[in-house]
């Protein structure tokens, strides 16, 4: 399937802010409930060990990001590991909720562009499930962006441009419903709008499908490297990893020595 640039519900400015928070609250369960990043913690850990910072600065972080399990397997390499969040439409409640079960995280209360991250924020450049909602030429810009500040940089995306990733999607209603109860913080809202307005599951399946049909595939990251100035002066990593039932693709890319 040839890759779309179709829009996602909760990108639009105009979509509400409590549904938005919603769909990335269920992600953040997912991502964390099942584990999904844990065979790329050796990926992590190599990019923050060359690195040589104990920062990581989560981008796009929607709901808290896939980190919260994954940080307590990298804590074991990395003892002094802090994570900061951050996202473009920032999940303040979901932020807060995260950063007190575990005392190593922190979070931005303001907006943070992706493609122009503050210069005080400084580390290792995370996105987990995030890239697929930028364009070729945002897409781009954000790894200019990490090249130009010499940042290392680590995308990962759990999902794949393919018939089974569109087909999860349909059916991922189910899993809403099922698992909306055990979603923290809790909110009334959540459960209003899961069972008995079912918005939530509703838009969990459309963004979920367009979501899979605007993933880079390998070949098409590597082109996003390709058109990224100074790109020589960066080591990079792209491909896939197999973690449980789904493949994890990865971009990393970290500042060559000088």
């Amino acid at each position: 399937m040839k890759r779309k640039q179709l829009f996602e519900f909760e990108d639009q400015t105009w979509f509400p802010g409590f549904l938005r928070n919603y769909l990335t609250d269920f992600l953040q369960f997912i991502s964390n409930q099942f584990d999904i990043y844990k065979s790329i913690t050796p990926l992590l850990s190599e990019a923050i060990a060359k690195s040589g910072d104990q920062q990581i600065i989560d981008l796009a972080s929607g709901g808290g990001g896939g980190l919260f399990k994954l940080s307590k397997r990298l804590q074991k390499d990395h003892p002094d590991l802090q994570i900061i969040l951050t996202d473009y439409y920032p999940n303040l409640k979901a932020f807060e909720y995260v950063s007190k079960q575990a005392s190593n995280f922190k979070y931005e209360k303001s907006s943070v562009d992706a493609r122009n991250v503050p210069q005080q924020l400084k580390g290792v450049r995370t996105q987990f499930l995030s890239l697929h909602h930028f364009s070729e030429e945002d897409a781009v810009q954000i790894l200019q962006n990490a090249v130009d500040s010499r940042s290392p940089i680590a995308i990962f995306e759990s999902q794949e441009r393919n018939v089974k990733s569109v087909l999860a999607m349909i059916f991922s209603p189910i899993n809403v419903l099922l698992m909306t109860p055990f979603i923290r913080p809790f909110s009334f809202g959540r459960i209003v709008f899961t069972y008995f307005i079912p918005l939530v599951p509703l838009f969990v399946m459309l963004d979920g499908i367009l979501s899979a049909l605007r993933t880079y595939t390998i070949p098409e990251m590597n082109e996003l490297v390709s058109r990224v100035k100074g790109n020589e002066n960066f080591e990079w990593k792209v491909g896939r990893q197999k973690s449980g039932p789904v493949g994890i693709l990865y971009l990393i890319g970290n500042p060559k020595e000088n």
